[in-house]
This record gives structure tokens, C-alpha cells and sequence, in this order.
């Protein structure tokens, strides 16, 4: 396996990180995070301008990446600078579905996603489905004129700042039935949807979506009716990816703060990180770093070219380590620091949290190992 990132990521990946580090502080991000919003239109619309958001897609869908690789570059430097824009819900699992499973007509969408002009997302999670994918009780029922949704979705990201959503309904079988789940485009103002927007305690913002009796146009299904399983697993494969890469990069940021509080932070007239002790604590987090990074370079190198079950497994054994390892930085990091690893002042704090959140989207440390073992048995 090639370990060389190709010219044009390594460019991507050192005009990303120059951007984030000299554009992007954390007072900037604080106060994003704090705008009625959630994230920055501007700071959205130079993302897409730098090619960002063009790198999660492919040449036949008007970008120049799409590979796994290059999810992972361009997440992990989203994840130093704790990058609060929806590129997660509009360019990875909205804009997958659409490019696995969209018409030629559907796929128009797609321009409008990379250079910025629509947020798009994937309202898929119900209160009750627990991360399994074929759990869809919201319905779809068809009629002369087209379909009719009804259904509750939960969690979904920047759910009340989209303008289109990619919602699951099913169309036929019984609730956790891996057949008859069909996906369908669903513009944000369509009559019968409502969203209750929140913020998150990771600084992103998420909204509960009501479909009541909500009718769209035959052409609003995307794909095949009641296929829609492979096109989810696609789309949430690459979030998982997405997901680990952000997390390695904040985990990056979480150790370098920490090895510094260590060399400066001074007790009994010496650093604190010439104590024996708190240095074997640390060369066991990196260590675990370490391992995190092998996991996403396996999730990332299994994402194109291989078998459905290679692949899935990959991401499942990466979701689980980030998940386990990400909460074991969070918390040493914040312990190393003491006292202070918790105030709102310090980045750390953030960094801490949206490491442990991350383990919990898209699927958790348990999930993901059932799921892992569930697919070797397979």
C-alpha cells in the first residue's frame, strides 16, 4: 500500500491547513458557532472557492477527488481547526446520495453543492432506529399525483439551515426490513415539514424534522423505490470515514497543547512533563494516536475498489478505535491540564468535546463492534 498522499492532495491538504490556522482561530470559530445560524455563509462560500468542498467529489460529478484519500485529507484539517461548516451533512452524505443514486436531472443538484449556493443534508435518523440503518418507520405513500411522507427524523445536522434534505421513508415491509426503504429529495419549504433547530453541545447545530402529510412530485424519489439501503450505507460509509479522519485531526491539535501545557507548566520548580509518571501517560496516548491513524488509512484505502464486506468492516473497525481512542484523548488531555482543561476559554475544553460526540454519530463504539463482528459472520 502506497502511504504518499498524490501532488495534488498534498497541495489541497497545505492550502487547507494555511486557511484554517491563519483564517479560521478559535476566537473566529466561537463566534460562528455563535451566530443564529450555526456556521458561516462567507466563511462556506471560500471553502468552495479553495476547491474544498469540489476535493469530496468526483471529475464525472464536477469536482476532482471523490476518493477516500481525499476525504480524510481534507477532514483531518477540518478537524484541527474544529471547522464548524456543513461540510459533513451537505458534501459527504447529502451529495453521496445523490451522486450513487440521483438521475441525470437529480444530479444538477450537485453544482449548486460544490460551489456553495445550496446546503443540502441527509435526514435519515428516527428516535427509535438506534443506528441501524434498515429501522425506517417514517412512510412514503404513493398516489396519482407522486408520494405522500409522514414521519418524525432526529438529530439532523443543520437540519434547519438546509434548503434540500435527502429523507429514508419506507415504502413497503415492516420497520427494520432491509428492502423497501426509498429515498426522496425534499426541498426545505415544502408545505407539511417543520424543523425545531438546536445547537449541539459539540458547537454544531442539529434539528427534529416532522413530515405531515407532506406531498412531493413523482420525481423527488431518488433511486429505485424501496432500494434505498445500498445508497444509505454508501453515504453514511463515507461519513464514518469522514467522521474518523476530523476526529484524528482534533486529536492531533488535542496532544500538541497538551506536550506544550506539559513543557511549561511548571510544580516543585521543574515542568510538570519531567515527571515520570504524567511522560508514560503521554507516550501511551501517542501510541493510541498512532493506531487511530492506521485505522483511518485502512478505512480510507478500503473505501474504493474493494468487496462490500472489506469495506464495511474497515469502517466499522475505524468508527470503533476513533470512537475508544478519541474519548481517551479527550479525557487524559483534560486531566493532564488539570484544573484549567475544563474552562470555556480554553480551546481544549472544545476540542475534548467534539471528540467524545463524535464517537456517538453515525454510530458508537457498540455499534460499530457488533457491526463489525455481525459482518465477519457474514
Amino acid at each position: 500500500m502506497n502511504f504518499e498522499h498524490t501532488e495534488d492532495r498534498r497541495m489541497l491538504a497545505d492550502t487547507l491547513n494555511r486557511y484554517v490556522a491563519e483564517q479560521y482561530n478559535f476566537e473566529t470559530r466561537m463566534a460562528i458557532v455563535a451566530s443564529p445560524k450555526g456556521f458561516s455563509t462567507q466563511r462556506w462560500a471560500t471553502f468552495a472557492e479553495l476547491g474544498v468542498i469540489g476535493a469530496l467529489f468526483d471529475e464525472a460529478h464536477g469536482g476532482y477527488g471523490g476518493a477516500g484519500f481525499d476525504i480524510a485529507v481534507v477532514f483531518e484539517a477540518l478537524g484541527r481547526g474544529l471547522v464548524v461548516e456543513p461540510f459533513l451533512a451537505s458534501a459527504i452524505l447529502a451529495g453521496s446520495a445523490v451522486v450513487h443514486a440521483g438521475s441525470d436531472e437529480q444530479q444538477a443538484l450537485l453544482a449548486d453543492l460544490i460551489d456553495g449556493a445550496t446546503v443540502a443534508t441527509l435526514a435519515h435518523g428516527e428516535p427509535e432506529s438506534h443506528h441501524e440503518l434498515a429501522r425506517v418507520q417514517t412512510t412514503a405513500t404513493r398516489t396519482a399525483e407522486g408520494w405522500v411522507l409522514d414521519g418524525h427524523k432526529a438529530v439532523v445536522p443543520v437540519g434547519d439551515q438546509a434548503q434540500v434534505l435527502i429523507v429514508s421513508a419506507r415504502t413497503s415491509g415492516r420497520i427494520d426490513d432491509e428492502q423497501g426503504i426509498s429515498l426522496f429529495i425534499v426541498p426545505a419549504d415544502v408545505a407539511g415539514l417543520s424543523q425545531r433547530g438546536y445547537p449541539t453541545i459539540d458547537g454544531g447545530r442539529a434539528a427534529e424534522v416532522h413530515l405531515k402529510q407532506v406531498k412531493l412530485p413523482a420525481g423527488a424519489l431518488l433511486g429505485a423505490e424501496g432500494q434505498g439501503l445500498a445508497t444509505l450505507e454508501h453515504a453514511i460509509g463515507r461519513g464514518v470515514l469522514a467522521l474518523c479522519a476530523e476526529s484524528l485531526g482534533a486529536m492531533e491539535v488535542a496532544k500538541q497543547a497538551t506536550i506544550e501545557y506539559l513543557q511549561t507548566r511548571k510544580q516543585f520548580g521543574v515542568p510538570i512533563g519531567s515527571f515520570q509518571a504524567l511522560q508514560h501517560r503521554m507516550a501511551d496516548l501517542l501510541l493510541e494516536i498512532e493506531q487511530a491513524r492506521s485505522a483511518v488509512i485502512n478505512a480510507a484505502a478500503a473505501l474504493d475498489g474493494t468487496d462490500r464486506v472489506t469495506r464495511e468492516r474497515a469502517l466499522s473497525a475505524a468508527k470503533y478505535s476513533i470512537g475508544r481512542i478519541g474519548t481517551l484523548v479527550a479525557e487524559e488531555c483534560i486531566q493532564l491540564h488539570g484544573g484549567i482543561g475544563m474552562t470555556w476559554e480554553l480551546p481544549l475544553s472544545h476540542y475534548a468535546k467534539r471528540l467524545v460526540m463524535i464517537d456517538h454519530q453515525l454510530g458508537d463504539e457498540d455499534h460499530h463492534l457488533a457491526r463489525y463482528i455481525a459482518l465477519g459472520q457474514a
